[in-house]
């Protein structure tokens, strides 16, 4: 076969487009979305946290404060006391009549005031949210119940901004760690995958490239491994692909090899077989007995074997023309067949023909001579190669049979050779696949076969073993053809 030699190696793709770039861009996204995810509550929790961490600070000021003689604080004490919580101002309410409240002299009054008691996850995302894209300077009020105040609860002011920097500092180091880990995870994912999916991949990938450079190459076929995942099974099956195409390709070579040296084989043929035709007409003109019967038909198959060798070498292949259908006895055509066939029987090999005398085919007559013949002949060599060993009656025996199966004509070959190879008979009717011997070629019965089919009819092996062999042939006539035509058009139409 040859290889088209100006069609350019395919290139593979660079690393950022390939597999590999592609798989380690979307882990990196992949991990940064699940970083995102985690983020939104982990930011709102650490506001929460921050908040109640200022709440834990106010209520020691506070308490301190209330230890004081008759809870009066000096200016210079209270301004330490609210600087070292972090707020501006702070109340406690413990149910007692009076509250006790710590506040700085210039604090502005909040903007906004934030109950950690009743705070909920979806509207603390979106606070904290806000904290980190508001600016500027601005005050709220908090409120909760820390545990230590047995149900009382404590109030603060204090800047937010205060807050707002703390975040962002949270923020950029969770940033930084989710690089950091997004490089790891993705370094290892992509590790593994590339050396469980990717590598393997590229395997399939150089093979196939490579086998197609040359497919008839077997040694170019790929060596499939020994996994039992999708992989595995892939180059289980690309090695089938690449076996059985291999072996197409194989023997489309040498049919086209075959088919070169047939049309010369056939051009020399003719010029013989002419020069043979010449020479059988003047037999034809002799007065002896045995000449005048057998120059007939010697005359007719050398007209046949020219007609066959003409059209081969107009059409440059062997392409059957279609059935010249016609009435005849199919007896007649089985002594045509058995006499000239008998010719290479041997003295041990009896043909007999058992095709009812008033049985008539709808057939081509050539066509249907060259499947019997074939039919018969490989009968005949498989006989030849019987031995004693095979068991059975050393006189070999082929008969033909016939019968009547409402419009469609049944004709049996039957002998008593060893019958067919269990390795054969899946591809029996396949071209070079010989059952009879090992010399054959090979296309007898892919060219029986051929002929019926192209009858509309079906040839098959009835039975076979150690007994012998039946073939079986089913050959409707013109008028079955006709009426299941009919039945197909009208159930199409019916479906339609």
């Amino acid at each position: 076969m040859t290889q088209d030699t100006a069609t350019p190696r395919l290139a593979g793709p660079g690393p950022l487009r390939g597999l590999s770039g592609k798989l380690l861009a979307l882990t990196v996204i992949f991990v940064m979305l699940g970083e995102v995810l985690i983020f939104l509550p982990s930011i709102a929790n650490f506001r929460i946290q921050w908040l109640k961490g200022r709440i834990a600070q106010a209520e020691i000021a506070v308490l301190a404060a209330a230890a004081a003689p008759g809870r009066i604080v000096a200016d210079d004490l209270r301004g330490e006391i609210l600087k070292g919580a972090g707020v501006i101002a702070v109340s406690l309410d413990r149910g007692e009549p009076r509250q006790l409240t710590l506040k700085s002299d210039s604090g502005p009054a909040a903007a906004a005031s934030y109950d950690l008691r009743e705070a909920r996850w979806l509207p603390a995302i979106a606070d904290a949210f806000a904290v980190m894209l508001r600016g500027g300077e601005r005050t709220i009020a908090v409120t909760d119940t820390p545990p230590s105040l047995s149900g009382g609860m404590i109030e603060v002011t204090l800047y937010e901004s205060h807050l707002r920097a703390a975040m962002l500092r949270f923020g950029v180091n969770i940033l930084l760690l989710s690089i950091i880990l997004s490089g790891i995870v993705a370094g290892l994912v992509f590790g593994a995958l590339h050396a469980v999916l990717l590598r393997p991949i590229k395997r399939l990938t150089r093979n196939m490239v490579s086998f197609r450079e040359n497919p008839e190459d077997r040694s170019r076929l790929i060596a499939p491994s020994a996994r039992d995942d999708e992989i595995g099974m892939a180059e289980r099956e690309l090695h089938g692909l690449q076996s059985e195409l291999s072996a197409m390709l194989q023997q489309k070579t040498r049919l086209a090899a075959l088919g070169l040296a047939v049309s010369k084989v056939s051009h020399d043929l003719r010029n013989m077989l002419s020069s043979a035709q010449l020479i059988s007409d003047r037999l034809a003109m002799s007065e002896d007995p045995t000449v005048k019967r057998f120059a007939p038909k010697l005359i007719a198959s050398l007209d046949r074997a020219i007609s066959f060798l003409s059209q081969t070498l107009r059409f440059g292949r062997a392409d059957e023309p279609p059935p010249a259908r016609e009435i005849f006895r199919l007896k007649d055509l089985a002594d045509e067949v058995i006499d000239t066939e008998i010719l290479q029987a041997s003295d041990r090999i009896v043909l007999f023909n058992q095709v009812p005398v008033d049985l008539e085919v709808d057939a081509d007559r050539d066509q249907m001579m060259r499947v019997l013949t074939n039919l018969l002949r490989n009968a005949i060599q498989a006989l030849d190669t019987r031995t004693p060993a095979d068991g059975g009656v050393p006189d070999g025996r082929v008969t033909i049979k016939a019968r009547r199966d409402g419009s469609v004509a049944v004709i049996d070959i039957a002998d008593n050779g060893p019958g067919i190879p269990a390795q054969v008979r899946p591809r029996l009717f396949e071209a070079f696949q010989s059952a009879a011997k090992s010399g054959g070629v090979g296309l007898g019965l892919a060219i029986a076969a051929e002929l019926v089919r192209a009858h509309g009819g079906e040839i098959r092996v009835a039975e076979t073993g150690p007994g012998g062999t039946v073939f079986t042939i089913r050959l409707p006539g013109r008028a079955a053809e006709l009426r299941r035509g009919r039945r197909g058009a009208r159930r199409q139409a019916l479906g339609a």
